[in-house]
C-alpha cells in the first residue's frame, strides 16, 4: 500500500480560517476550534485510504473526492503522490473549485 501525503491548498487553509472566524464572531470559538482540529483529524484517513471519500457529485470526476464532516464537506483533488484538500464548505454552499 502506497501512502500519501496530504497537502491543504491556500484555498482550504482560508476556509479554516473562515470557520474561525464565524465562530468566533458567534461568542464560541472553542466551537470553532473543535471543528477545525476534527476536521484536520478527519483528513488524516486519506494517507492511508485517499479513495475512502465519495467523488463528487457535481463533478462526477474520480479525483475529486469529498468527505462529510456535518455540517463540512471537505473537498479533495488526488494526483499520482500526494491528496489535496481544496476546499472546506459548508454542505449547503454551491460547490466551486478554485
Amino acid at each position: 500500500m502506497i501512502v500519501r501525503s496530504i497537502e491543504f491548498a491556500e484555498s482550504a487553509l482560508c476556509d479554516l480560517e473562515d470557520i474561525l472566524d464565524w465562530y468566533s464572531g458567534q461568542q464560541v470559538p472553542g466551537v470553532g476550534e473543535r471543528l477545525v482540529r476534527e476536521i484536520f483529524a478527519r483528513t488524516e484517513q486519506l494517507a492511508d485510504f485517499p479513495e475512502s471519500g465519495r467523488i463528487v457529485p457535481e463533478f462526477d470526476v474520480k479525483t475529486i473526492r469529498e468527505l462529510i464532516h456535518p455540517p463540512f464537506r471537505i473537498v479533495y483533488r488526488l494526483d499520482h503522490v500526494k491528496t489535496w484538500i481544496v476546499r472546506v464548505w459548508r454542505s449547503e454552499r454551491l460547490l466551486i473549485l478554485s
